[in-house]
């Protein structure tokens, strides 16, 4: 039953600590992909009246049925990237996962974008997780880590084995928290024209800030007006620019 590539999560000291991390008050509790159940046995305990499974596999969706039948009525049969989060109670909402390792950084975006979501729990690749962490001027920061940052307040909690899976994936893995934040934009649109710019600031890799924005089609007096209003050298590289200053940026870049 492994059409998917899933990696099973079998360690129970991971298991409880991803559990223990959904606050009891979640009014709604959201598992993205929950297989063979090993954390949905748990959430049952706990939240079984505000808990709904999306799981892509028709063979897991019946294996789950088999085993739990309390899960009549909270599954839904679908790949969540093609999920149409309008369908659940427009109430906030409390994701838990353990990450299809090719679609997270998809899914998490689709996640923090969602007016109701609330928080999130989530299993990363651990080199993935540390791009979400890194700070301006570490290793792997770029347009994942400012978008992230700028919709949640992110920490690790834990750090999860291969031998923590069945079968074993070929890498480590970390769990993440996520903690909405609120951001400075009002509508979806301007959300959009901003991580146009931090995707723009990125292109380029080897560039400075302002040769990636030039070549992504941004204005040469504008880059250099907005370098200056944020007190960035006309060399900097986007990534040593920190998320404050991308906000910066996006006043004098990004006009609605």
């Amino acid at each position: 039953m492994r059409k998917y590539g899933q990696h099973f999560l079998i360690n129970q000291r991971v298991i409880e600590g991803i559990v223990a991390a959904v606050p009891p008050q979640a009014r709604q509790v959201v598992e993205i992909g929950p297989g063979q159940g090993a954390l949905t046995q748990k959430l049952l305990l706990h939240h079984a009246a505000h808990l709904t499974l999306v799981e892509i596999d028709p063979q897991m969706q019946a294996y789950l049925l088999t085993h739990w039948p309390a899960l009549a009525g909270h599954m839904v049969l679908a790949d969540f990237l093609k999920f149409d989060l309008a369908a659940l109670p427009a109430e906030p909402t409390f994701f838990v996962s353990n990450l299809p390792y090719i679609d997270a950084a998809e899914i998490l975006d689709k996640v923090l974008s969602w007016p109701y979501f609330d928080g999130a729990v989530f299993m990363f690749q651990k080199e993935q997780a540390q791009r979400i962490l890194a700070p301006s001027g570490a290793a792997g920061y770029g347009p994942l880590s400012v978008l992230s940052q700028l919709r949640a307040e992110i920490k690790p909690l834990l750090k999860v084995g291969k031998a923590c899976f069945n079968p074993p994936p070929k890498v480590e893995s970390l769990v993440l928290t996520f903690a909405k934040k609120q951001t400075p934009f009002a509508t979806a649109e301007k959300y959009r024209r901003f991580a146009r710019l931090v995707q723009a600031a990125f292109a380029h890799k080897r560039k400075t800030l302002y040769n990636s924005l030039v070549l992504s089609g941004y204005d040469k007096a504008a880059v250099t007006e907005a370098l200056q209003a944020a007190k960035l050298a006309p060399q900097v590289r986007a990534e040593t620019v920190p998320l404050a200053a991308f906000l910066q940026l996006n006043t004098q870049l990004v006009r609605l």
